[in-house]
């Protein structure tokens, strides 16, 4: 058991350090943050504005029912991020094993001492460290938008939000690995990652032609439905055996995946 931690973490340290030295994620965080950024700004002056009109029907004596302004801006941000995420996480995750077919390495790596499974741990616990920090920014200015708040905000319903972004980031991930385990071009795996994710984000509309038990069946795999229970602040065991199931899927099928291309070498 310590062997295998040890191997997670080596690979989980290569994992990091080549995406922290990397100009191409360099970029992608940078182009993250740009729209991240405007995504905060628009969303922020969105709820002011309609923070404003509540105030004056208010006192104009027009019933309407409460809002509650800060809930309502943590989840319409997180629910735009979490859109944006469907396009930056493929771009992450594409070259998590293509570019090991590509540059000769990967043979290496499938012969090596170390299992399948610690690899794509690994790889999967690095690429999703680096999504973490890129997403450490927008908590931050949530922290100090929020800051003057009376009543203060609940921060488990700011907590729970971002779990269930980095939720969705390891699923996504997850299954993006397995993809770019079956090709060496980096480009066919991110799209394949993003028709698969965008697939899977949409499910439920689809579950609505069926109805009935298959139809909640199908729309259980909705990747959009559960995220938009967390970010909500809806503790549904479901959604996270969900995410927790295309994370390990994702691992699983990475797993088989070199399994096979080392079968097939020997």
């Amino acid at each position: 058991m310590k062997t295998v931690l040890l191997n997670i973490v080596a690979i989980y340290r290569r994992e990091l350090l080549s995406y922290f030295t990397s100009p191409f994620a360099y970029t992608i965080a940078a182009v993250f943050w740009l729209i991240s950024g405007f995504l905060f700004t628009a969303t922020l002056d969105g709820v002011i504005a309609n923070a404003a009109q509540y105030d004056q029907a208010t006192a104009s004596g027009i019933n309407t029912a409460p809002v509650d302004i800060p809930y309502e801006f943590i989840r319409l941000l997180l629910g735009v991020i979490g859109s944006l995420s469907l396009f930056v996480l493929p771009m992450l995750s594409m070259g998590l094993y293509a570019e090991e077919r590509k540059r000769g390495t990967l043979e290496l790596l499938a012969t090596s001492p170390l299992t399948n499974w610690s690899v794509a741990v690994g790889k999967l616990l690095g690429v999703m460290t680096f999504f973490f920090t890129m997403s450490l920014p927008l908590l931050l200015y949530e922290a100090i938008a929020l800051a003057n708040l009376n009543p203060p905000i609940q921060i488990s319903v700011l907590l729970l939000g971002h779990a269930g972004l980095l939720l969705l980031a390891g699923a996504v991930l997850s299954l993006g690995m397995f993809m770019s385990s079956l090709t060496d071009s980096t480009i066919v795996a991110a799209i394949l990652t993003f028709a698969l994710v965008l697939a899977l984000w949409v499910v439920d509309l689809i579950a609505q032609n069926f109805g009935g038990v298959v139809g909640n069946a199908i729309g259980h795999l909705s990747l959009l439905k559960h995220y938009t229970n967390l970010i909500q602040g809806i503790v549904d065991t479901s959604s996270l055996v969900v995410f927790a199931s295309y994370i390990l899927l994702g691992i699983f099928l990475t797993a088989q995946s070199i399994d096979t291309f080392r079968f097939q070498r020997s």
